[in-house]
């Protein structure tokens, strides 16, 4: 298999004359980590074509990580890569929002212009007419009826004005903060503090036309398993949604891009830990005096070295973007997976996360009505379906029973044989826990020993218009000592003894006819010596 030609070269420098490519390098694919993410830019070259500019990328990547691949025609050269500062935001959308908070800012600083002009014409006013009379260096009040009658309602509608006007500012005032107030809040949603930006030039012969790929990793950006499960108890199947919940705050949007989701995780050491050898040494016991002299020492040291801890916090003190954590999830499997995203994804720069559909598929499932009494006296709808094939990794799960949302749960396949969910309280069967008198006693001649009796009666009614299968689970009383002696009863007898490999877990299958109801009976005696304690008895 012939491999692209790649070549990676970086170090700042000024770069060479050459035919230079306006060409549009968009995004085309992502390969999203738990915790990180692979871009992929695209350019399209033409025959003759000696350099490419990738410009307008964020300052952030890991310029190590920087690859270029192209066809077998194209020839690529060395890789230069350029930092500029940048006043504005890099993300578009991140941009917008400041400029418009700028905009209104401005509003909002004419307006107090506008206030305190008005503020001016109000307090001269109000100085006018506490004096009686004009200042010092104007006229005297008219002395005619008619003149002071005018001047009056001339102050008296400039006051009315003046107070109107600083009326109408202050609610447009209060309206211009409060739009701000809402986008600045949309802003901390989408910040990413990248400013700066990064040009990548690939230097390169093109003897016809090709693509060139330029892919770099990128931090703040990730994904973490979902699922929704559906359960249809009329047709006895399982439809069961794979999903993925993805986010990013790299600092640029990802518009209709290929996106595929890995569970390699990068960040982690590439390598495993290797084993040292394990070497034994012997000292000789110390005086005791010497003992407790280096006992006090190590207790002061230790004192001496937790102090900073306390500090510790505000020397971290880390902006927004920093405390940012994508999503992500542990993989303890022993290789990587990919999934493809069937459908472009379209992802913006804001760390919301959003939910991507990976594949659907419909099992058959048989499901039960599953009650402990001695933990809850409501059974759980319990849907068990064959392990299709396939990686399944831990997620949180939404669950739906006959179209009706019941809630979500944290589901871990593991290396489970049959996939098991749980749909929801069932109310329609009733339990009924009746606990039989217990006696308790010594027996025994020349080794007193103390008996405790514990028996109860379990009745199941069903209430459904349709038969149900009960799967009745107990946890009887199991000897971790040999002092202690156990004796079980059961009517009738259970089904499985040891229910899911649990020791001391029994377990009742049955089927209850509409309105049936069902009695299981427990007894259990316990002796164990009468000097001591019994732990887990209570």
């Amino acid at each position: 298999m012939r491999l692209p030609a790649t070549l990676v070269l970086l170090f700042p420098a000024t770069l060479s004359t050459g035919v230079l490519a306006d060409v549009a390098t968009p995004i085309a694919a992502v390969v999203l980590y738990p915790g990180s993410a692979k871009v992929v830019r695209t350019a399209q070259v033409a025959p003759g074509m000696s350099q490419v500019v990738f410009s307008g990328l964020p300052a952030r990547f890991d310029a190590r990580t920087l690859r270029a691949e192209a066809g077998p025609h194209v020839r690529i050269g060395q890789i230069v890569t350029q930092d500029a500062a940048g006043a504005s935001a890099l993300n578009p959308a991140e941009a917008a929002l400041e400029a418009k908070i700028l905009a209104l800012q401005d509003q909002q600083a004419a307006l107090d212009a506008e206030v305190a002009a008005a503020e001016m014409v109000k307090r001269y006013l109000e100085r006018f007419s506490s004096e009686g009379a004009a200042p010092a260096d104007q006229q005297a009040l008219p002395t005619d009826a008619k003149a002071l009658s005018g001047m009056l309602d001339a102050i008296g509608k400039g006051a009315s004005d003046a107070l109107a006007k600083i009326q109408g500012l202050t609610v447009q005032k209060r309206e211009i903060a409060r739009q701000i107030d809402v986008l600045q809040r949309d802003l901390g949603q989408l910040r990413s503090g990248i400013k700066d930006s990064r040009s990548v030039t690939v230097m390169l012969s093109a003897a016809q036309a090709g693509e060139l790929k330029l892919s770099y990793q990128v931090p703040n950006a990730g994904w973490k398993p979902a699922y929704r499960a559906a359960l249809d108890t009329q047709a006895a199947q399982l439809d069961l949604e794979r999903l993925a919940s993805v986010a990013q705050r790299t600092g640029e949007d990802w518009n209709n891009v290929k996106l595929t989701l890995s569970t390699t995780q990068p960040r982690l050491s590439p390598a495993g830990p290797e084993p040292q050898p394990w070497v034994l040494t012997w000292q000789p016991p110390m005086p005791a005096p010497l003992a407790a002299m280096e006992s006090k020492a190590r207790a002061n040291g230790a004192l001496a070295g937790a102090a900073p801890a306390s500090i510790a916090p505000l020397e971290r003190v880390a902006s927004d973007e920093a405390n940012y954590q994508p999503p992500t999830f542990a993989n303890h499997g022993a290789f990587a997976s990919e999934f493809v995203v069937p459908t472009p994804v379209s992802l913006p720069a804001d760390g919301r996360e959003v939910s991507v559909s990976l594949a659907q598929q419909t099992l058959p499932a048989k499901h039960h009505l599953r009650i402990a009494p001695r933990l809850e006296r409501a059974a759980v709808v319990t849907a068990e379906a064959e392990r299709p094939e396939g990686v399944w990794l831990p997620g949180d799960t939404q669950l739906f029973r006959d179209g009706s949302y019941v809630g979500s749960a944290y589901w871990n396949p593991a290396s489970a044989e049959r996939f098991v969910f749980s749909f929801g309280r069932d109310e329609q069967l009733r339990v009924a826990v009746d606990q039989v008198e217990g006696q308790s006693g010594t027996t025994g001649v020349f080794e007193k020993r103390q008996e405790r009796r514990v028996a109860e009666v379990f009745t199941l009614s069903n209430s459904h218009k349709q038969p149900v299968d009960v799967l009745l689970l107990e946890s009887s009383p199991v000897s971790g000592s040999e002092e202690i002696t156990v004796r079980a009863a059961f009517d009738p007898a259970p089904t499985l003894q040891a229910w899911q490999q649990r020791r001391g877990v029994v377990a009742w299958e049955k089927t209850l006819a509409a309105g049936e109801s069902a009695r299981f009976a427990v007894d259990y005696t316990i002796a164990y010596p009468k000097d001591g304690q019994v732990g887990g008895l209570d």
